[in-house]
């Protein structure tokens, strides 16, 4: 297991992808949350109080690394598998272990520390842009108090756990360009309208809890959609074992269909 494990990690960090999408999260959220706290702390003349303020403004602002930046860990957990699907090295891959499961566990496992890389990147480029518009139009930054620093390391380490279920859907949907697009129109586009919309039905409000962007923002403990009326979240206990029921679930169906069939 070991020796797989370090193979699949090398493979991972031997390519300029990684690090390019790892400076991708990092400039794209700290656009984001510059916009995002000067939204939230800066009103018009005469539009009355700002949409939020003191702490909530903070979470919500610093819970932007996972309602906002997943996409990234994802992508690049999917192509950890995917690319060995395009380029047809599954199958030297597969002659050296040929203990698929071990095989699929390895892969996983291998992209925990390049989704801590990018979590911890994401956090603080979204802290070092939008602290200071905090601190400068709104009641504070906050970067001292226990809630806001859980939401940061939770930020981190539920970016990991990304990267991990987009490895296991790469397991699953081993086309590379699928892959990216299903993952790009679901956290762009489906799972945001999706909250947004059963938020707003009281009768299906609990339904919005156990999609995987709300299973996170639970493990954070504070949700930018939440505050739009993207419904309740659930505890952080149980958006922990919500998301990774989604990559248990992922990666045991890739294992039962992909790493199950022949592959040349």
């Amino acid at each position: 297991m070991r020796a797989a494990l370090l193979a699949e990690h090398r493979k991972l960090v031997s390519t300029r992808l990684w690090w390019i999408l790892l400076l991708g999260m990092g400039g794209y959220l700290a656009f984001i949350g510059a916009v995002m706290a000067l939204s939230f702390t800066v009103t018009t003349e005469g539009a009355g109080a700002p949409p939020l303020a003191g702490r909530d403004a903070a979470t919500a602002t610093y819970s932007l690394v996972n309602a906002i930046g997943y996409v990234f860990p994802l992508v690049v957990g999917s192509l950890s598998v995917t690319t060995e699907f395009r380029h047809r090295t599954i199958t030297q891959t597969l002659l050296v272990e040929p203990r698929r499961s071990v095989v699929v566990a390895a892969k996983l496992l291998a992209t925990v520390p390049v989704g801590l890389a990018l979590g911890l990147v994401g956090v603080l480029a979204l802290v070092a842009a939008s602290a200071p518009v905090l601190a400068w139009q709104g009641d504070g930054a906050f970067l001292t108090d226990p809630e806001v620093v859980a939401v940061l390391v939770l930020g981190v380490l539920t970016t990991a756990l990304w990267a991990v279920v987009g490895a296991a859907f790469g397991c699953l949907l081993t086309n590379q360009v699928a892959a990216v697009v299903v993952i790009l129109a679901f956290t762009q586009l489906v799972e945001p309208i999706a909250r947004l919309a059963l938020g707003a039905v009281d009768a299906l409000a609990g339904v919005s809890a156990y999609l995987p962007g709300a299973a996170a923002d639970a493990l954070i403990g504070a949700s930018f959609f939440g505050e739009l009326g993207g419904g309740d979240l659930l505890p952080r206990w149980g958006g922990a074992l919500v998301l990774l029921g989604y990559a248990a679930l992922f990666a045991l169906a890739g294992r039962l269909t992909t790493f199950r069939r022949d592959i040349g």
